[in-house]
């Protein structure tokens, strides 16, 4: 397993991890839910579950452990660092995930919306080094 991202200048690489999702009227909250879960992996997380919505937050970094993995395995690195210097918000990453693809265990980005047909997972992660954190993200 890789390495827990280091602290960068005494606070954490993601100061704020929040994965959202939206939940269809004929969707299972609660396999979205799961989908949501395969995403972040093992981290301590708090989940608010509302009628048409579902919003998972943490400040921990170990929550992008399980993205980092993926990209080094899957050999997507170089693909996934362009998405993500395209996308960056000044100090917010934002990313989007296929859901279907997340519900079987494969973090799966997306450049728009329409590649994931029952709509994306919204991953926002909010950082003070938004190139280091996508450095380790991305690192061989």
């Amino acid at each position: 397993m890789a390495e827990i991202p280091p602290k960068v200048a005494g606070a954490p690489l993601a100061s704020r991890v929040e994965l959202r999702a939206t939940v269809s009227a004929s969707e299972d909250p609660h396999k979205v839910l799961a989908a949501m879960r395969q995403v972040l992996g093992e981290c301590d997380y708090s989940v608010e579950e509302g009628t048409t919505s579902i919003r998972i937050r943490s400040t921990s970094s170990r929550c992008l452990q399980k993205l980092h993995d993926q990209l080094r395995d899957r050999h997507v690195r170089d693909a996934a660092r362009r998405l993500m210097l395209a996308s960056l918000e000044g100090n917010v990453l934002p990313l989007k995930l296929n859901r279907q693809a997340a519900a079987v265990g494969v973090l799966a980005l997306c450049s728009n919306a329409v590649e994931s047909p029952l709509g994306p997972l919204n991953l926002e992660v909010e950082t003070e080094a938004p190139e280091k954190l996508i450095d380790w993200l991305t690192a061989y």
